[in-house]
């Protein structure tokens, strides 16, 4: 019987030439993620999926670990076509191990034994066409840390482009400036997990924070469409100083970025007996923190009917409501067709639809038709 690693193995190709550099005795440096590891011959990187055979890197193709319709929301986006539905696929492995992990059977499937997933063929073509069957709008790469598998993103993403779709990725942002640009020409939406503004929290998760600042630097720069979340976890990243300095970062590169900070629930191998629950006061408590650093748009997740205004969007000249949200669903929309406020005429940053369409679904659901995705045998 096949293991998911020899599974895996068989499902490559080789990397993109921009995203590997070869070094001395038959190493290659990969450049998918911040960890930048310098792989030897028979060896993975940290991600475990990215490896290198006979001095070539191979890295992930050809299958998808799950797919699901969500709410653009869920991402969350809430800047990016609000209402939209995302059709949303990922693959395996992560190059960080986040003892919280929500996603762990896919991200930690090659490091824990008691992740399965079993994977399933696809192609682009058949995810795209999956995605239009749904009336999704955007495609996003999530699930996984989609950083080390975007040969695949890019692959996928050109079909999706070619059909009309917006694209997106849902990352914990641990970049490297040559991963960016290749992804740059491809990617409509970013998401980025800043997960702490402490170093040493970044090392307990497996990674480092400044590849990840870094990143939303450029991110920014580049022009994507970029929203951050922050999952609030007492005793680990709600400090008011680490709060302070994190927003404040926030702020430095643009007030307009939305912040999204959201409750934390015991998960994988951090339950109730590691840390509490966060509480719709811890939100409010760090949603203080975050306008006294100057962020225009915050809010406040996973606690829905229980953070008063901070799940809307509000104009940030006049305060007028513009969205009225509980949860995924939206319940009220005035952005006008340029995406500004109908009071005062502000300009609001985001990616607009010319009129609000309603939504097929607040909440996340299973593709009702996959007609090219099976799983694969062992």
């Amino acid at each position: 019987m096949s293991t998911l690693r020899t599974i895996l193995d068989s499902h490559v190709r080789e990397a993109d030439p921009r995203l590997v550099e070869k070094l001395d005795n038959n190493r290659l440096r990969c450049f998918s993620c911040g960890h930048c590891c310098p792989i030897p011959e028979g060896q993975a990187g940290v991600c475990k999926v990215r490896f290198n055979r006979g001095g070539t890197l191979f890295v992930p193709w050809g299958y998808t670990a799950g797919t699901q319709c969500d709410p653009v929301e869920k991402k969350p986006f809430f800047h990016a076509y609000p209402g939209a539905l995302a059709y949303s696929f990922g693959m395996m492995g992560c190059d960080l191990h986040c003892s919280y992990c929500q996603n762990w059977v896919t991200s930690q499937a090659l490091r824990d034994p008691s992740a399965v997933s079993p994977p399933q063929h696809a192609s682009p073509e058949a995810l795209v066409q999956d995605a239009l069957a749904q009336g999704a709008k955007i495609l996003v790469s999530t699930y996984n840390e989609p950083l080390i598998t975007s040969e695949w993103a890019v692959a996928v993403f050109k079909e999706a482009k070619a059909a009309g779709l917006i694209t997106g990725f849902v990352s914990n942002g641990n970049g490297t400036p040559q991963v960016l640009e290749y992804l740059r020409p491809h990617l409509d939406l970013y998401k980025v997990d800043l997960k702490s503004f402490d170093d040493r929290h970044y090392h307990e998760l497996g990674g480092r924070i400044g590849p990840i600042l870094d990143s939303i630097r450029r991110i920014h720069s580049m022009g994507l469409w970029l929203e951050i979340v922050t999952l609030l976890i007492p005793g680990f990243n709600d400090s008011p100083d680490e709060l302070r300095r994190l927003t404040e970062f926030l702020a430095n590169i643009s007030p307009d970025i939305p912040w999204h900070v959201t409750a934390f629930h015991g998960d994988y191998k951090m339950q109730n007996d590691v840390a509490r629950d966060t509480t719709a006061e811890d939100l409010l408590q760090a949603i203080e923190i975050g306008r006294e650093s100057g962020l225009r748009f915050i809010y406040a997740g996973n606690l829905p009917g229980m953070v008063d205004r901070w799940e809307d969007t509000h104009c940030s000249q006049c305060d007028a409501l513009l969205i009225k949200r509980y949860g995924y669903l939206i319940e009220d929309y005035r952005l006008t067709a340029d995406g500004r406020c109908p009071e005062c005429s502000t300009a609001i940053p985001g990616r607009w639809s010319q009129r609000f369409e309603g939504q097929i679904a607040s909440h996340p659901f299973l593709p009702r038709r996959r007609a090219q995705l099976f799983t694969i045998q062992n």
